[in-house]
């Protein structure tokens, strides 16, 4: 009984003493007019914050993202190979999907950059 408060009271009161005393030990900084301004990378703060984002960016930059998260999947194929020599056919399956999804977004124009 002893033992467990023991060891619980002794982290508490290190994180509390560490708590305390490192605000105290810490290099203060000096507040200047460029450590209080919004933006310290040289751009300037009065302009508009906004830049439009193109959407055919967005909707290439989407197909990538689930693309490459397929293909993440396709990793463990050789070693299933090794387990389970039956796993052609949900490989067939699945890579027959991606490749309908690709002829499909190819079809439709959004791996065109511009057009």
């Amino acid at each position: 009984m002893y033992l467990a408060l023991l060891f619980f009271l002794i982290p508490l009161l290190l994180s509390m003493a560490i708590t305390l005393v490192i605000p105290h030990l810490a290099k203060q900084t000096k507040n200047d007019k460029e450590k209080l301004s919004p933006y310290e990378c040289g751009f300037d703060p009065m302009t508009h914050p906004r830049i439009p984002l193109s959407l055919r960016f967005f909707l290439i930059a989407i197909l990538f993202l689930i693309f490459d998260v397929e293909i993440s999947l396709l990793f463990p194929v050789p070693f299933s190979f090794l387990e389970a020599p039956l796993t052609w056919v949900p490989l067939s399956l699945f890579l027959l999907l991606l490749s309908l999804g690709l002829l499909h977004e190819w079809n439709m124009g959004s791996l065109e950059w511009a057009k």
